[in-house]
């Protein structure tokens, strides 16, 4: 039995930063204040990624501009892999690439076939410090990825290229969230 609290159970839910906003396009500075605050942010963006129904939350998600990400991922044998990293640092991306379904909370209800490395190594820091380091496969893998990329001011859609590109960003524009750029 645990006897810790469920993540994201004292948090709010933030607002959403959406596809087209500065934040998401800007790399995002390390974390270098490791006190309460820190910890409220990790608490309100578990919150804020359950509310969504998404699996993973970067924090200039909710507009944020600091390097931290928040996961509750199945990878592909459906082993659930849950935690966060503080100033992460994605150390090794390697294997099969595949391309496979990505979408994203900033882009709400839009997806599209991206490629990445079906392997994927983080390594970072928790709220309190202690170094931590988080292996994936499959779809963790991806997920590790993404989350890595929006701290350094990607998002998954500038990873694709010719008419995926092309549709994606359309689709984009025509939401009820619509940007115009991305």
């Amino acid at each position: 039995m645990r006897h810790r609290p469920i993540p994201g159970s004292s948090g709010l839910v933030r607002p959403m930063t959406l596809l087209g906003e500065p934040v998401l396009h800007s790399l995002c500075e390390p974390v270098t204040d490791f006190g309460p605050s820190l910890a409220r942010l990790v608490d309100d963006m578990f919150a804020t990624m359950y509310a969504a129904n998404g699996v993973g939350l970067a924090a200039n998600q909710v507009g944020v501009p600091l390097r931290v990400f928040v996961y509750d991922c199945p990878d592909d044998e459906d082993i659930r892999h849950l935690g966060h990293v503080v100033n992460p640092r994605l150390v090794e991306a390697d294997g099969v690439v595949v391309r496979g379904p990505e979408g994203c909370l900033s882009l709400p209800g839009l997806e599209a076939g991206t490629e990445r490395y079906d392997h994927a190594v983080v390594e970072g820091v928790t709220v309190d410090g202690e170094p931590v380091r988080v292996a994936g496969t499959g779809f963790f893998a991806r997920c590790l990825q993404h989350e890595c990329d929006h701290l350094d001011g990607t998002v998954y859609t500038d990873r694709l290229a010719g008419w995926r590109r092309a549709r994606a960003m359309r689709a984009a524009r025509r939401a009820p969230w619509g940007c115009a750029s991305g």
